[in-house]
Protein backbone atom coordinates (compact mmCIF):
# COMPACT_ATOMS: atom_id res chain seq x y z
CA UNK A 1 0.00 0.00 0.00
CA UNK A 2 1.30 3.31 -0.90
CA UNK A 3 2.13 5.84 2.17
CA UNK A 4 0.13 8.66 2.91
CA UNK A 5 1.08 12.29 1.65
CA UNK A 6 3.20 13.88 3.62
CA UNK A 7 2.05 16.51 5.83
CA UNK A 8 4.54 19.01 4.98
CA UNK A 9 3.21 19.06 1.20
CA UNK A 10 1.07 22.31 0.35
CA UNK A 11 -3.18 21.60 0.94
CA UNK A 12 -3.35 21.02 -2.92
CA UNK A 13 -1.32 18.31 -3.50
CA UNK A 14 -3.10 16.93 0.27
CA UNK A 15 -5.89 17.18 -1.78
CA UNK A 16 -8.16 14.21 -3.85
CA UNK A 17 -8.81 16.51 -6.49
CA UNK A 18 -5.22 17.00 -7.11
CA UNK A 19 -4.32 14.32 -9.69
CA UNK A 20 -0.61 14.02 -8.39
CA UNK A 21 -2.49 12.69 -4.53
CA UNK A 22 -4.54 10.70 -6.94
CA UNK A 23 -1.52 9.20 -8.54
CA UNK A 24 0.54 8.74 -4.80
CA UNK A 25 -2.69 6.76 -3.82
CA UNK A 26 -3.35 4.34 -6.16
CA UNK A 27 -4.62 1.03 -5.64
CA UNK A 28 -1.00 -1.13 -6.77
CA UNK A 29 -1.68 -4.07 -4.36
CA UNK A 30 -4.08 -6.56 -3.35
CA UNK A 31 -3.86 -5.11 0.55
CA UNK A 32 -5.32 -1.46 -1.12
CA UNK A 33 -7.65 -3.15 -3.45
CA UNK A 34 -9.24 -5.33 -0.61
CA UNK A 35 -10.20 -2.45 2.07
CA UNK A 36 -12.16 -0.97 -1.41
CA UNK A 37 -13.88 -4.00 -2.88
CA UNK A 38 -15.36 -7.57 -2.05
CA UNK A 39 -13.16 -9.38 -4.35
CA UNK A 40 -13.75 -12.92 -6.19
CA UNK A 41 -11.16 -15.82 -5.91
CA UNK A 42 -10.74 -15.19 -9.16
CA UNK A 43 -10.11 -11.07 -9.11
CA UNK A 44 -7.45 -12.45 -6.22
CA UNK A 45 -5.53 -14.81 -7.82
CA UNK A 46 -5.24 -12.18 -10.89
CA UNK A 47 -4.26 -9.46 -8.74
CA UNK A 48 -1.03 -11.98 -7.13
CA UNK A 49 0.09 -12.75 -10.70
CA UNK A 50 0.13 -9.33 -11.50
CA UNK A 51 2.02 -8.23 -8.21
CA UNK A 52 4.91 -11.27 -9.24
CA UNK A 53 5.12 -10.45 -13.21
CA UNK A 54 2.82 -9.29 -16.12
CA UNK A 55 1.29 -5.93 -16.45
CA UNK A 56 1.65 -4.36 -13.09
CA UNK A 57 -1.85 -2.89 -11.64
CA UNK A 58 -2.69 0.61 -10.95
CA UNK A 59 -5.77 2.01 -10.27
CA UNK A 60 -6.64 5.36 -8.73
CA UNK A 61 -9.05 6.29 -6.43
CA UNK A 62 -11.38 8.30 -8.67
CA UNK A 63 -11.58 5.18 -11.10
CA UNK A 64 -11.84 2.62 -8.28
CA UNK A 65 -14.89 5.00 -7.02
CA UNK A 66 -16.73 4.00 -10.46
CA UNK A 67 -16.63 0.56 -9.61
CA UNK A 68 -19.39 -1.85 -7.95
CA UNK A 69 -17.72 -3.32 -4.64
CA UNK A 70 -20.40 -6.46 -4.59
CA UNK A 71 -20.11 -7.05 -9.03
CA UNK A 72 -16.70 -8.84 -9.96
CA UNK A 73 -18.37 -8.31 -13.49
CA UNK A 74 -18.88 -4.74 -13.19
CA UNK A 75 -17.96 -3.50 -16.50
CA UNK A 76 -15.46 -0.55 -14.45
CA UNK A 77 -13.62 -3.75 -12.35
CA UNK A 78 -13.27 -5.76 -15.51
CA UNK A 79 -11.71 -3.00 -17.11
CA UNK A 80 -8.72 -1.76 -13.87
CA UNK A 81 -8.79 -5.24 -11.95
CA UNK A 82 -6.57 -8.43 -12.68
CA UNK A 83 -8.11 -11.58 -13.06
CA UNK A 84 -7.26 -15.08 -12.98
CA UNK A 85 -7.82 -15.45 -16.62
CA UNK A 86 -4.69 -13.50 -17.64
CA UNK A 87 -2.87 -16.04 -17.25
CA UNK A 88 -4.73 -18.10 -19.66
CA UNK A 89 -3.19 -18.48 -23.72
CA UNK A 90 -6.18 -18.88 -26.28
CA UNK A 91 -5.35 -19.24 -29.94
CA UNK A 92 -4.87 -15.53 -31.78
CA UNK A 93 -2.76 -15.04 -28.37
CA UNK A 94 0.20 -12.48 -29.54
CA UNK A 95 2.58 -10.88 -27.03
CA UNK A 96 3.13 -7.86 -29.91
CA UNK A 97 -0.11 -8.11 -31.55
CA UNK A 98 0.77 -4.70 -33.60
CA UNK A 99 3.79 -5.48 -34.75
CA UNK A 100 5.82 -2.40 -33.17
CA UNK A 101 8.81 -4.20 -32.50
CA UNK A 102 9.13 -5.10 -35.70
CA UNK A 103 8.66 -1.97 -37.49
CA UNK A 104 10.81 0.43 -34.92
CA UNK A 105 12.89 2.80 -36.70
CA UNK A 106 14.44 4.73 -33.85
CA UNK A 107 14.34 4.17 -30.28
CA UNK A 108 10.83 4.91 -29.10
CA UNK A 109 9.58 5.73 -32.39
CA UNK A 110 7.30 2.66 -34.80
CA UNK A 111 6.56 3.48 -38.20
CA UNK A 112 3.74 0.93 -39.30
CA UNK A 113 2.29 3.40 -42.53
CA UNK A 114 3.53 5.62 -44.44
CA UNK A 115 2.63 9.09 -43.79
CA UNK A 116 2.57 8.70 -40.32
CA UNK A 117 4.53 7.57 -36.63
CA UNK A 118 3.99 6.43 -33.17
CA UNK A 119 6.45 8.21 -30.47
CA UNK A 120 6.47 6.15 -27.30
CA UNK A 121 6.77 9.04 -24.41
CA UNK A 122 6.52 6.64 -21.12
CA UNK A 123 5.76 3.48 -20.13
CA UNK A 124 3.85 4.84 -17.01
CA UNK A 125 -0.42 5.22 -16.74
CA UNK A 126 -2.61 6.28 -14.17
CA UNK A 127 -4.47 3.00 -14.70
CA UNK A 128 -3.52 -0.10 -16.31
CA UNK A 129 -6.39 -1.17 -18.33
CA UNK A 130 -6.14 -5.10 -18.36
CA UNK A 131 -6.42 -4.89 -22.42
CA UNK A 132 -4.11 -2.91 -22.69
CA UNK A 133 -2.23 -3.58 -26.30
CA UNK A 134 1.25 -2.43 -24.95
CA UNK A 135 1.62 -4.71 -22.11
CA UNK A 136 4.44 -5.98 -23.04
CA UNK A 137 6.32 -2.93 -21.43
CA UNK A 138 4.07 -0.36 -20.02
CA UNK A 139 5.13 -0.22 -16.27
CA UNK A 140 7.91 -2.23 -16.67
CA UNK A 141 10.03 1.05 -15.75
CA UNK A 142 11.73 3.76 -16.97
CA UNK A 143 8.80 6.45 -16.77
CA UNK A 144 8.96 9.28 -19.40
CA UNK A 145 11.72 9.58 -21.75
CA UNK A 146 14.34 12.60 -22.12
CA UNK A 147 14.57 14.57 -25.04
CA UNK A 148 17.77 13.46 -25.03
CA UNK A 149 16.63 9.49 -25.09
CA UNK A 150 13.62 10.46 -27.62
CA UNK A 151 16.68 12.54 -29.71
CA UNK A 152 16.93 10.14 -32.28
CA UNK A 153 13.43 9.75 -33.15
CA UNK A 154 13.39 13.35 -33.50
CA UNK A 155 16.21 13.31 -36.24
CA UNK A 156 14.78 10.43 -37.86
CA UNK A 157 11.50 12.83 -38.41
CA UNK A 158 13.50 15.32 -39.63
CA UNK A 159 15.08 13.08 -42.41
CA UNK A 160 11.44 11.27 -43.22
CA UNK A 161 9.44 14.12 -44.27
CA UNK A 162 6.93 12.04 -45.73
CA UNK A 163 6.04 11.28 -42.13
CA UNK A 164 3.24 14.48 -41.90
CA UNK A 165 0.71 12.51 -38.33
CA UNK A 166 2.81 11.48 -34.93
CA UNK A 167 1.45 10.12 -32.75
CA UNK A 168 2.51 10.86 -29.17
CA UNK A 169 1.37 7.74 -26.90
CA UNK A 170 2.52 5.46 -24.39
CA UNK A 171 2.02 4.57 -21.52
CA UNK A 172 -0.28 7.69 -20.80
CA UNK A 173 2.08 11.06 -21.50
CA UNK A 174 -0.04 12.99 -19.28
CA UNK A 175 1.02 11.42 -16.26
CA UNK A 176 4.42 13.07 -17.23
CA UNK A 177 5.10 16.76 -15.78
CA UNK A 178 3.61 19.71 -17.86
CA UNK A 179 7.02 20.36 -18.88
CA UNK A 180 8.19 17.20 -19.96
CA UNK A 181 4.98 16.60 -22.15
CA UNK A 182 5.02 20.24 -23.85
CA UNK A 183 8.78 19.70 -24.77
CA UNK A 184 8.39 17.20 -26.93
CA UNK A 185 5.18 18.88 -28.57
CA UNK A 186 7.58 21.85 -29.24
CA UNK A 187 10.16 19.96 -30.70
CA UNK A 188 7.69 18.06 -32.83
CA UNK A 189 6.36 21.85 -33.71
CA UNK A 190 9.68 22.34 -34.45
CA UNK A 191 10.13 19.75 -37.60
CA UNK A 192 8.31 21.76 -40.26
CA UNK A 193 7.33 18.46 -42.27
CA UNK A 194 4.60 17.20 -39.26
CA UNK A 195 1.69 18.86 -40.05
CA UNK A 196 -0.40 17.58 -37.07
CA UNK A 197 0.22 15.53 -33.58
CA UNK A 198 -2.04 13.04 -31.57
CA UNK A 199 -1.70 12.81 -28.24
CA UNK A 200 -3.20 9.86 -27.08
CA UNK A 201 -3.87 9.95 -23.56
CA UNK A 202 -7.03 8.15 -20.97
CA UNK A 203 -6.66 10.88 -18.26
CA UNK A 204 -9.71 12.22 -19.10
CA UNK A 205 -11.41 9.20 -18.51
CA UNK A 206 -9.44 7.63 -15.47
CA UNK A 207 -7.25 10.96 -13.54
CA UNK A 208 -9.87 13.92 -15.05
CA UNK A 209 -8.14 15.73 -12.40
CA UNK A 210 -5.02 15.83 -14.62
CA UNK A 211 -7.14 17.97 -17.18
CA UNK A 212 -6.79 21.56 -15.72
CA UNK A 213 -6.75 25.31 -17.51
CA UNK A 214 -3.35 25.33 -16.98
CA UNK A 215 -2.39 22.48 -18.56
CA UNK A 216 -4.82 22.48 -21.53
CA UNK A 217 -3.16 26.41 -22.18
CA UNK A 218 0.23 24.77 -22.52
CA UNK A 219 -0.64 21.89 -24.38
CA UNK A 220 -2.32 24.28 -26.70
CA UNK A 221 0.63 26.85 -26.95
CA UNK A 222 3.24 23.97 -27.26
CA UNK A 223 1.61 22.71 -30.51
CA UNK A 224 -0.51 24.66 -33.03
CA UNK A 225 -2.38 21.41 -34.75
CA UNK A 226 -2.79 19.31 -31.59
CA UNK A 227 -5.19 16.36 -31.56
CA UNK A 228 -6.36 14.67 -28.17
CA UNK A 229 -6.93 11.04 -28.60
CA UNK A 230 -8.98 9.58 -25.81
CA UNK A 231 -10.55 6.17 -24.91
CA UNK A 232 -14.17 5.99 -22.72
CA UNK A 233 -15.19 3.07 -23.18
CA UNK A 234 -18.67 2.77 -21.07
CA UNK A 235 -21.35 5.35 -19.94
CA UNK A 236 -20.44 4.88 -16.35
CA UNK A 237 -17.19 7.14 -17.10
CA UNK A 238 -18.96 10.15 -18.14
CA UNK A 239 -19.13 11.50 -15.22
CA UNK A 240 -19.47 15.17 -13.84
CA UNK A 241 -15.53 15.07 -13.65
CA UNK A 242 -14.47 13.88 -16.56
CA UNK A 243 -17.11 16.28 -18.45
CA UNK A 244 -15.30 18.59 -16.74
CA UNK A 245 -12.11 17.92 -18.44
CA UNK A 246 -13.49 17.43 -21.68
CA UNK A 247 -14.71 20.53 -21.77
CA UNK A 248 -11.71 22.42 -20.74
CA UNK A 249 -9.73 20.69 -23.37
CA UNK A 250 -12.29 21.66 -26.38
CA UNK A 251 -12.99 25.38 -24.89
CA UNK A 252 -9.19 25.48 -25.08
CA UNK A 253 -9.67 24.71 -28.90
CA UNK A 254 -8.20 21.30 -28.61
CA UNK A 255 -10.19 18.89 -30.63
CA UNK A 256 -11.24 15.34 -29.01
CA UNK A 257 -11.36 11.73 -30.54
CA UNK A 258 -12.87 8.73 -28.76
CA UNK A 259 -11.21 5.22 -29.36
CA UNK A 260 -13.35 3.00 -27.81
CA UNK A 261 -12.32 -0.92 -27.31
CA UNK A 262 -15.13 -3.55 -28.08
CA UNK A 263 -14.83 -6.01 -24.93
CA UNK A 264 -17.21 -8.99 -23.82
CA UNK A 265 -19.26 -7.61 -20.67
CA UNK A 266 -18.44 -4.26 -20.69
CA UNK A 267 -19.87 -2.75 -24.20
CA UNK A 268 -20.56 -5.38 -26.24
CA UNK A 269 -24.64 -4.37 -26.24
CA UNK A 270 -26.48 -2.28 -28.48
CA UNK A 271 -27.87 -0.06 -25.47
CA UNK A 272 -24.30 0.66 -23.85
CA UNK A 273 -22.77 1.67 -27.08
CA UNK A 274 -25.97 3.75 -27.95
CA UNK A 275 -25.49 5.74 -24.51
CA UNK A 276 -21.95 6.22 -25.06
CA UNK A 277 -21.63 7.41 -28.00
CA UNK A 278 -24.40 9.92 -27.36
CA UNK A 279 -23.16 10.96 -24.33
CA UNK A 280 -19.55 11.59 -26.00
CA UNK A 281 -21.30 13.78 -28.73
CA UNK A 282 -23.50 15.40 -26.17
CA UNK A 283 -19.93 16.48 -24.68
CA UNK A 284 -18.29 17.33 -28.06
CA UNK A 285 -16.06 14.47 -27.90
CA UNK A 286 -16.04 12.77 -31.64
CA UNK A 287 -16.76 8.99 -31.48
CA UNK A 288 -13.59 7.77 -34.05
CA UNK A 289 -13.38 4.12 -33.60
CA UNK A 290 -14.40 0.73 -31.86
CA UNK A 291 -11.86 -0.85 -31.87
CA UNK A 292 -11.82 -4.95 -32.17
CA UNK A 293 -9.74 -5.63 -28.97
CA UNK A 294 -6.47 -6.30 -29.84
CA UNK A 295 -5.07 -10.37 -29.49
CA UNK A 296 -2.75 -9.15 -27.08
CA UNK A 297 -1.86 -12.43 -24.65
CA UNK A 298 -3.68 -12.67 -21.17
CA UNK A 299 -6.89 -10.79 -22.76
CA UNK A 300 -9.04 -13.95 -24.46
CA UNK A 301 -11.61 -13.34 -21.60
CA UNK A 302 -12.45 -9.83 -23.24
CA UNK A 303 -12.55 -10.36 -26.62
CA UNK A 304 -15.34 -10.28 -28.53
CA UNK A 305 -16.02 -12.62 -31.90
CA UNK A 306 -15.69 -10.47 -35.29
CA UNK A 307 -18.90 -10.91 -35.57
CA UNK A 308 -20.30 -9.63 -32.73
CA UNK A 309 -19.17 -6.18 -33.56
CA UNK A 310 -20.36 -6.22 -36.83
CA UNK A 311 -23.99 -7.11 -35.73
CA UNK A 312 -23.77 -4.02 -33.28
CA UNK A 313 -22.60 -2.03 -35.82
CA UNK A 314 -25.25 -2.86 -38.41
CA UNK A 315 -27.84 -2.46 -35.31
CA UNK A 316 -26.37 1.63 -34.76
CA UNK A 317 -25.83 2.59 -38.27
CA UNK A 318 -28.81 4.55 -39.19
CA UNK A 319 -30.24 4.89 -36.30
CA UNK A 320 -27.82 7.35 -34.72
CA UNK A 321 -26.22 10.50 -35.78
CA UNK A 322 -23.71 10.00 -38.52
CA UNK A 323 -21.59 11.98 -35.72
CA UNK A 324 -22.54 9.58 -33.49
CA UNK A 325 -21.28 6.30 -35.18
CA UNK A 326 -17.47 5.51 -35.26
CA UNK A 327 -15.60 3.56 -38.12
CA UNK A 328 -15.84 -0.34 -36.35
CA UNK A 329 -11.86 -1.07 -36.90
CA UNK A 330 -9.67 -4.18 -36.98
CA UNK A 331 -5.91 -3.81 -36.14
CA UNK A 332 -4.46 -7.01 -38.08
CA UNK A 333 -2.17 -9.02 -35.99
CA UNK A 334 2.01 -8.73 -36.62
CA UNK A 335 0.97 -4.65 -38.35
CA UNK A 336 -0.27 -4.98 -40.85
CA UNK A 337 -2.81 -2.23 -40.35
CA UNK A 338 -5.76 -1.17 -39.55
CA UNK A 339 -9.24 -2.86 -41.81
CA UNK A 340 -12.15 -0.51 -41.63
CA UNK A 341 -15.06 -3.32 -41.09
CA UNK A 342 -18.73 -1.78 -42.41
CA UNK A 343 -22.06 -3.74 -42.54
CA UNK A 344 -22.16 -4.88 -46.35
CA UNK A 345 -24.83 -2.47 -48.36
CA UNK A 346 -23.19 -3.28 -52.05
CA UNK A 347 -25.62 -6.15 -53.03
CA UNK A 348 -25.03 -6.43 -57.08
CA UNK A 349 -23.17 -3.84 -59.58
CA UNK A 350 -23.38 -4.38 -63.35
CA UNK A 351 -24.20 -2.68 -65.99
CA UNK A 352 -24.01 1.04 -64.66
CA UNK A 353 -26.71 -0.25 -62.36
CA UNK A 354 -25.64 -0.81 -58.11
CA UNK A 355 -27.58 -2.62 -55.83
CA UNK A 356 -27.52 -0.88 -52.30
CA UNK A 357 -28.94 -2.19 -49.27
CA UNK A 358 -30.25 0.53 -46.58
CA UNK A 359 -29.88 0.33 -42.98
CA UNK A 360 -33.65 -0.61 -43.37
CA UNK A 361 -32.65 -3.65 -45.20
CA UNK A 362 -34.54 -2.21 -48.05
CA UNK A 363 -32.54 -3.00 -51.59
CA UNK A 364 -32.30 0.29 -53.80
CA UNK A 365 -30.78 0.81 -57.62
CA UNK A 366 -28.47 3.33 -58.13
CA UNK A 367 -27.73 4.04 -61.97
CA UNK A 368 -25.27 5.31 -63.30
CA UNK A 369 -25.10 8.55 -65.81
CA UNK A 370 -24.80 7.49 -69.34
CA UNK A 371 -21.12 8.31 -70.62
CA UNK A 372 -20.37 12.04 -71.92
CA UNK A 373 -20.23 11.83 -75.73
CA UNK A 374 -16.47 12.64 -76.67
CA UNK A 375 -16.46 15.87 -77.82
CA UNK A 376 -14.34 17.03 -81.17
CA UNK A 377 -10.96 18.63 -80.91
CA UNK A 378 -10.62 21.72 -82.54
Amino acid sequence: MRLPIAATESPSLASPDDWRWQARNAATSLVALESHLSLSEAERQGIRQAEAKGLPMSITPYYLALCDPEDEYCPIRLQCVPRVEESQTVPGDLKDPLGEQANEVAPHLVRRYPDRALLIATDRCGLYCRYCTRSRLVGQGGGARSLRELGPAFSWLRDNPDVRDVIVSGGDPLIASDSRITAILKALAGIESIDHVRLATRAPVTLPQRITDELAAKLRDAHPALWIMTHFNHPRELTPESTRACATLVDHGLPIMNQSVLLRGVNDSLDTLKALFRGLVKRRVRPYYLLQCDPVKGTGHLRTPLSRGMELMEQIQGHMSGIAVPKFIVDTPEGRGKVNLAPPALVNCSNGVTTLRTFRGELVDYKDPPAPKTQKSE
